[in-house]
C-alpha cells in the first residue's frame, strides 16, 4: 500500500486545508502556488506509479477522490468568496456527488466498475484545475469568462459521459421466462 505515487497523493489531500485556510485569509497568492503545488503532484502520482510500476488499488482510489476534494472545495471556496459564479461551483460539486453516488449504486447491484477516468474526464480536471488557478490568479473577468463557461460545458458534458458509462455498466435484466 505504500509507494511513492500514494504518498504524493496523500501530500495533496493534505495541501487542502492549507490551501482553504489561505483562501478564507484572502490570501490568494499563497493559496494559487500551494494549489500549482497541488495541481503539479496530480500529474506526478500518475507519472510515479506508471513509471515506478507502483499502481495500486488504492492508488486508483484515493487518486480521484483526492482531485475531488481540492477541486469542490477549491470551488466552493472561492464562489462563496465572490472570486467565481456559484452556478460553476455547484455544477461541478454536483458532477462529482453524482459521479460517486453512481459508484456506490454500482456497488449496491453487485457491480464493479473499472475505476479509471475517462480522456474527457481529465480534460476537464485539467481545464477546472486551469480555471481555478486563473481565478486565485485574480485575471480579468474577459479572460475568466470563456474559461467558466469552457469549464461549466466540459463539467456537464463529462458527467453525462460517466452516466452513460454507468448505465451501460448494468447487467442486462434476466429474461423471465
Amino acid at each position: 500500500m505504500f509507494t511513492w505515487a500514494n504518498l504524493v497523493t496523500l501530500i495533496r489531500l493534505l495541501l487542502v486545508p492549507v490551501i482553504m485556510i489561505a483562501l478564507l485569509s484572502a490570501r490568494k497568492t499563497e493559496a494559487l502556488v500551494l494549489f500549482v503545488i497541488a495541481g503539479v503532484s496530480d500529474a506526478l502520482d500518475g507519472i510515479l506509479a506508471r513509471k515506478l510500476r507502483q499502481k495500486s488499488l488504492l492508488g486508483a482510489v484515493l487518486d480521484p477522490l483526492a482531485d475531488k476534494f481540492l477541486l469542490d472545495t477549491i470551488y466552493l471556496l472561492c464562489a462563496w468568496k465572490g472570486y467565481l459564479p456559484v452556478y460553476l461551483a455547484v455544477l461541478v460539486i454536483s458532477r462529482d456527488v453524482f459521479i460517486i453516488s453512481g459508484f456506490l449504486i454500482l456497488h449496491l447491484f453487485f457491480v464493479t466498475p473499472e475505476i479509471r477516468p475517462s480522456r474527457l474526464s481529465k480534460l476537464n480536471t485539467m481545464v477546472q484545475i486551469v480555471t481555478a488557478a486563473a481565478v486565485m490568479a485574480s485575471l480579468r473577468p474577459a479572460l475568466l469568462e470563456p474559461l467558466f463557461y469552457l469549464t461549466a460545458t466540459l463539467t456537464v458534458v463529462s458527467g453525462l459521459h460517466y452516466l452513460y458509462l454507468g448505465f451501460i455498466s448494468f447487467p442486462p435484466r434476466p429474461d423471465p421466462r
